[in-house]
């Protein structure tokens, strides 16, 4: 696992004075490149690919509240990847400084060619260094099964007539 500490920040907080939804992703996003970084796979490893990330789904577990002049603790760790890389999870806990757990966040998502806008496998050689990176207590090995955690593709909108 992968720990930062972050400061909160004016600009982190909503109109109720307590960190905004958005903050707790911004920091995920912070953390996800932070780990892909550690391994070898940094901005350059994927752009001279074409590879971009792309998140198929996002739920956020709220425990306590975190309010200004806080410092947090911000993990990142895999859940779980498909064996050929082209699905993955992202488990992001965040903690108060005394270890108290204030919220989790659960990321899954893919990898695409940033051409053909197309779900892909990740080369041979940024997949074994993706199988380096910190593994939650529950990895597992993912299907893309895995990624249709909240249903299957709605029915599109049909007009009045």
């Amino acid at each position: 696992m992968l720990i930062k500490e972050f400061e909160i920040r004016w600009s982190d907080l909503d109109a109720n004075r307590h960190l905004a939804n958005t903050s707790y992703m911004s920091y995920a996003v912070h953390m996800r490149m932070s780990l892909l970084k550690k391994v070898g796979i940094g901005h350059a490893t994927l752009n001279s690919r074409n590879i971009g990330p792309v998140v198929f789904d996002e739920h956020l577990y709220y425990f306590k509240e975190v309010l200004p002049d806080q410092n947090i603790q911000v993990s990142v760790a895999l859940g779980g990847y498909s064996s050929d890389g082209m699905f993955f999870d992202f488990i992001h806990n965040y903690y108060a400084i005394d270890g108290t757990n204030l919220a989790r966040l659960c990321v899954t998502g893919g990898w695409i060619d940033l051409k053909t806008r197309k779900l892909i496998s990740l080369p041979k050689e940024i997949l074994e260094k993706f199988e380096h990176a910190p593994k939650s207590d529950n990895f597992k090995l993912m299907t893309s099964s895995d990624t249709r955690k909240w249903g299957q593709k709605p029915e599109p909108l049909k007009k009045n007539t």
